[in-house]
């Protein structure tokens, strides 16, 4: 089991404790990859891999998958609280053999009425499911917050893609895909994902889509089609002007929540397209 991680030690500590929920069999191993830019070394044990060198969830991966030599490789992302038979789950039924990629299901954390709006629209959006991304055809992805590949099938492909800062997860489904690997769904194989404590930090996380978004419809064109703004910007100002209307008509809080943050999150995302998406950085954005 191979996790990413930025942040401060009683993040990792954190992580830690979450992960140490789950049921292991003798000869799993994980490895907490800390991918700081100026990484503690102190925090360096048995469990956590320093990795200071390229700030990338690729390059994190990729040094956490050389740690061990198991047939399968699960990745989670650090703001994940999986359930404790997550591992075994994965492998019910066993995966045929010519299975490169299981989809993890994911989950938004529950929020009430009565929460944060970022948490909120998350949570009855479902952003985080696996549905929103592979609804897309030839297109579709997995993503990599809660999945396993093949150690084989990941090997033959050549990892995760180290130089960008998103978008590796939909990179790698398109060369699995190229060379013969199939994806099947583990939904029963469940994580819960942390959502966005902020409306500001729900739109950096849109713009950073955004910017994979970008460069992978520059690689394999037609993928991640760009939408107009001067358009886009008119419905976004339609959308919250007649949504905020009927919801104070009706009293309806959350179609004001989304007449709000659809337009702010769409547009975010679209925006972000202009951001670079390689590290280290080219130049200013």
């Amino acid at each position: 089991m191979v996790v990413p991680f930025r942040g401060t030690a009683g993040e990792l500590r954190g992580v830690r404790e979450r992960l140490a929920e789950l049921r292991l069999g003798p000869d799993d191993t994980v490895a907490i990859v800390d991918n700081s830019r100026n990484g503690d070394r102190s925090r360096v044990g048995s469990d956590v891999v320093a990795a200071p060198e390229l700030q990338t969830p690729g390059f994190a991966r990729n040094r956490g998958a050389e740690r061990g030599r198991s047939e399968w490789l699960v990745f989670l992302d650090a703001d994940i609280l999986p359930t404790a038979s997550l591992v075994d789950d994965y492998f019910d039924p066993v995966p045929e053999e010519g299975i490169g990629l299981l989809a993890g299901g994911v989950r938004d954390e529950p929020a009430g009425p009565g929460s944060g709006p970022a948490a909120r629209y998350s949570h009855l959006r479902g952003s985080m499911s696996q549905d929103m991304t592979l609804q897309h055809g030839e297109w579709g992805f997995v993503q990599t917050a809660n999945c396993a590949l093949r150690r084989r099938a990941f090997e033959a492909v050549g990892g995760f893609r180290e130089e960008i800062r998103a978008g590796e997860d939909a990179d790698l489904c398109y060369r699995l895909r190229a060379a013969g690997w199939g994806i099947d769904r583990r939904e029963n194989a469940v994580a819960l994902h942390r959502s966005r404590a902020t409306v500001h930090a729900l739109l950096i996380q849109k713009a950073c889509h955004g910017s994979a978004a970008g460069w992978l419809n520059a690689r394999y064109p037609g993928s991640f089609p760009a939408r107009r703004l001067p358009g886009l910007t008119w419905w976004g100002v339609r959308r919250a002007v007649s949504g905020l209307f009927c919801a104070a008509r009706d009293r309806r809080r959350d179609e004001a929540l989304f007449a709000v943050m659809d337009p702010l999150t769409t547009l975010a995302y679209e925006v972000g397209r202009s951001l670079p998406n390689h590290r280290p950085l080219r130049g200013r954005p």
